[in-house]
């Protein structure tokens, strides 16, 4: 009888482990988005934080049995609401999983602002003057763009991702077409938006200029990043969340082989959200930086 006890409470125990560290993964998941990016090395505070998630589990398991499966039956509600109602389901939970996977599988490389003082070129003014993103011209190559590139992945994304495929769309259409063309010698020449449109083709201002316009026209929130001799432009996509799952379409759907290996490169402002490099010298949305030291950004 003892030995029957012993075996049963083993398997209890074992039970329970296993329990704990089931639910741990959709709780980790939940409360990870919600927490502040640590970015320890080889993600030891994901870890950490799922360790600690699972531990926890199991001592309330083992004490609580009846309010944890209680607690388990109302997420499960929860989440078949949200599913129903259209709100945060299964579907945005496996969705979560994913991308969380996803970035864990794949780093992404922050590149930290060094700014190196004033520019002796003050041409600021006429450069936002010539982001003419209202101009009819550049409002309908940049709806075009989104007509032939990436429409099966536009189709029933949330709002702002559709929005930034579009803009990733936009970002293909030039990039694969933009002819560099210096300046007049001795002289820095400005193209408005709707003058570079028509012949794809300029300096490193020029297509900034033409890529900032053309996102702008159909709702991105795009910035010029003076380097010292350069400027490329950078495209809003959000927080880390958004960043994982943007990162993985890139590799997987919209730009599989121009980034196969390599890494989604982005800059972090003073309030967290994430830019990534949309440079003539890119391949891909999130391609390697031409130059870090940075002068100023320019906000369209």
């Amino acid at each position: 009888m003892n030995a029957a006890v012993r075996v049963s409470s083993l398997l209890t125990n074992v039970v329970v482990g296993v329990l704990s560290f089931v639910l741990a993964f959709p709780l980790f998941i939940l409360v990870y988005y919600r927490l502040p990016n640590l970015e320890w090395p080889y993600h030891t505070d994901k870890i950490l934080i799922f360790f600690v998630i699972a531990i926890l589990l199991l001592l309330l398991v083992r004490s609580f049995k009846f309010i944890i499966i209680t607690a388990v039956v109302a997420t499960i509600g929860w989440l078949w609401y949200g599913t129903a109602t259209g709100r945060y389901g299964f579907n945005e939970l496996y969705k979560d999983g994913r991308a969380m996977l996803y970035g864990l599988k794949n780093d992404r490389q922050k590149e930290g602002f060094v700014f190196t003082g004033s520019r002796a070129l003050g041409t600021d003014r006429e450069i936002v003057s010539a982001i003419d993103y209202k101009n009819p011209i550049v409002r309908d190559f940049a709806v075009l763009a989104t007509n032939e590139n990436f429409v099966r992945q536009q189709q029933g994304a949330k709002m702002r991702y559709r929005i930034l495929i579009q803009c990733f769309a936009v970002f293909k259409k030039i990039n694969e077409n933009w002819n560099y063309v210096s300046d007049p010698q001795d002289e820095e020449y400005i193209a408005k938006a709707s003058e570079s449109v028509k012949l794809l083709a300029g300096d490193c201002d020029d297509h900034s200029i033409l890529m900032a316009a053309a996102i702008k026209a159909i709702g991105g929130t795009p910035r010029l990043v003076y380097t010292n001799g350069h400027i490329y432009p950078e495209l809003l996509i959000g927080s880390r969340k958004d960043l994982e799952h943007l990162g993985k379409l890139i590799h997987e759907k919209l730009f599989p082989e121009e980034s196969r290996g390599r890494t989604i490169h982005y800059h972090k402002d003073e309030e967290g959200k994430i830019w990534i490099n949309l440079d003539y010298t890119a391949g891909y949305p999130g391609g390697k930086f031409m130059g870090n030291d940075v002068i100023e950004c320019i906000y369209p």
